[in-house]
């Protein structure tokens, strides 16, 4: 498979999955929404990475390669792509915090960052993919 086609469905996995995150928050599952809002992210970063073929077993090897690969090798602004581990670490209180309540402010700004984050991600995969294909 081409990196260029698995990079294109990643993207669009991530924007099925912001809108789940956005259904979650609508419905009130804040923390599930929050959850959502990260793997949106992560498929986005994951996307990024294919360009590179480079991928991780682990969320935070992904999130490593990514900042080592992408971000610091301006591919991708600084300042979005530290909403990626904010958000790992946001969703690990969620989903195995003990008497952590993730409020409906805690989801939209994780949903807002999350669409932020997939936006800018999908503008450089079109660019990275223009690259190739030139």
């Amino acid at each position: 498979m081409s990196r260029i086609k698995l990079a294109t469905y990643r993207i669009q996995k991530a924007k099925e999955i912001l809108s789940e995150a956005s259904d979650c928050l609508q419905h009130k599952h804040y923390g599930l929404s929050v959850t959502r809002s990260y793997y949106a992210m992560f498929s986005a970063t994951r996307a990024l990475l294919a360009f590179k073929e480079m991928d991780s077993s682990k969320h935070s090897g992904v999130i490593a390669l990514f900042n080592q690969h992408i971000v610091k090798a301006d591919l991708f602004p600084k300042d979005i792509g530290k909403f990626i581990t904010k958000a790992k670490d946001l969703r690990e209180e969620a989903d195995y915090g003990d008497f952590v309540e993730i409020t409906e402010k805690d989801a939209k700004i994780q949903l807002e960052r999350a669409q932020t984050f997939v936006a800018e991600a999908e503008k450089t995969a079109e660019s990275l993919a223009r690259t190739e294909t030139e």
